[in-house]
């Protein structure tokens, strides 16, 4: 069995596992570097516990030590006990309580990422590409990510005022927002002139089913005869693998839709479609944007790669890498990257997300030419599509497209709230001119 395998084997949703502990035999087959410094760390770490000014406990010591090291390695790689490994979980499950953000750490500020729909921070107006400075006038400067998420969660009904500076505004302002109960609703469906509309905001333990329910009703609620679908991945900052394999499977009727791979060559797993397109071979559009990530850049390329799907929006996020969960003792547990995932073209979407087919920024957006894009390449460390291969990621400029010339003000008073949206749906009409309408239903 290879070491990827062995690390996944007993995969749930949560990805507990047992560490296999270091035994006399694994320590004596180490080489004389690595024993070296593993001298020169304890020398430092008996130092500090005899003469540092105040005295240290040994777990503070410790768990710097690890929390170093696994930031020397890349930004999703982590160690966590007590509530930061609850927060994972709960997370992970779709429901908790707080504010809705996918959030990076930059330059000592909280950078937001991409909000989740539907959550009080999205309805605040919060947007990717944010800095949040001060959490209840507290500064954040010097605390870990981990901490100032802890900060922003808590119980549903308490408020808790984000101080933020967003590029195009001359000053910081104050967003008061007041946290909730977030039970992502992972999976919206709707129906716009007999075009069905699956929203998939995260890929929970129940995404999957969900998605597959999605299309049977619209399928039962047009007659049989939808005229296509629009796959909403935007703002989706991913989750478990299974629920994007379970995705896909959906709308294809053969093929691989995943690959990882991770040190050797020999640690190698794939993932297949069975036979069953459910959305019967009618035209797809996926939307993506740059908080399109992970799980979300799975199906938007499995599906691209067989021209299943025509991908439209920004270029996505850019996370390829897998994490694996593994329980260590009394509620702590490594969160380490084991791999790169591969499209069923062969592509690393690491760093370099997924370039779309028809770039189509979103106009009705009054902002968007201001905010910045914030990628999987540009955080510190970040791991590299192939190891030791640079990435050169291009940006395709489609600011000289004539489609794509319109005011939010000029959409706004033509009654189009979603450019994105608009578009993807006005595209599939000429797809398939001559399928009915139905009439509009929303769930």
């Amino acid at each position: 069995m290879t070491r990827l395998a062995k690390f996944l084997q007993p995969l749930a949703v949560v990805g507990a596992l047992t560490m296999i502990p270091l035994t006399t035999s694994s320590l004596a087959a180490a080489d004389a570097n690595t024993m070296k410094e593993l001298d020169t760390f304890m020398d430092v770490f008996n130092q500090v516990r005899a003469n540092y000014v105040d005295k240290v406990d040994d777990h503070v010591l410790v768990k710097g030590a690890i929390d170093g090291m696994l930031a020397a390695l890349d930004p999703h790689s982590s160690y966590m006990e007590g509530s930061d490994y609850t927060s994972l979980k709960t997370t992970t499950d779709g429901n908790y309580g707080g504010l809705g953000l996918s959030v990076t750490m930059e330059d000592g500020a909280v950078k937001v990422i991409t909000p989740t729909e539907d959550t009080p921070a999205d309805k605040a107006g919060m947007k990717a590409g944010d800095y949040i400075t001060h959490i209840d006038g507290q500064l954040l400067y010097g605390l870990e990510l981990d901490e100032a998420v802890e900060k922003m969660r808590g119980a549903p009904g308490t408020k808790i005022t984000l101080s933020v500076v967003r590029r195009g505004r001359d000053k910081p302002f104050d967003v008061t927002i007041t946290r909730a109960k977030i039970e992502l609703r992972v999976v919206k469906w709707e129906i716009k002139d007999g075009i069905g509309i699956i929203n998939i905001n995260s890929f929970a333990g129940n995404t999957g089913a969900a998605t597959e329910a999605a299309l049977t009703a619209i399928d039962k609620a047009t007659g049989g005869k939808p005229t296509g679908y629009v796959i909403d991945l935007r703002s989706n900052p991913g989750g478990l693998l299974n629920e994007a394999v379970r995705v896909s499977d959906a709308f294809l009727e053969r093929g691989e839709i995943v690959s990882e791979r991770g040190r050797d060559k020999s640690d190698f797993q794939s993932w297949s479609a069975k036979p069953g397109d459910m959305a019967h071979g009618l035209p797809i559009i996926i939307l993506i944007d740059v908080g399109s990530a992970s799980a979300a850049e799975i199906v938007a390329g499995a599906l691209q790669d067989h021209r299943r799907a025509i991908v439209m929006g920004e270029r996505s996020f850019g996370k390829g890498s897998v994490q694996g969960v593994q329980e260590l003792n009394a509620g702590r547990a490594l969160r380490l990257t084991i791999a790169r995932y591969y499209t069923p073209s062969g592509r690393s979407v690491q760093a370099g997300g997924i370039d779309p087919d028809i770039n189509v920024p979103q106009l009705s957006d009054p902002d968007y030419k201001d905010r910045p894009a914030i990628r999987e390449a540009d955080l510190r460390r970040h791991l590299l599509s192939q190891a030791g291969v640079k990435d050169e990621v291009l940006e395709k400029d489609s600011g000289t497209d004539p489609r794509f010339s319109a005011t939010a003000e000029e959409l706004k008073k033509k009654g189009v709230k979603d450019f994105q949206l608009d578009y993807a749906i006005r595209t599939l009409k000429r797809l398939a001119p001559a399928a009915p309408a139905a009439p509009t239903r929303v769930r």
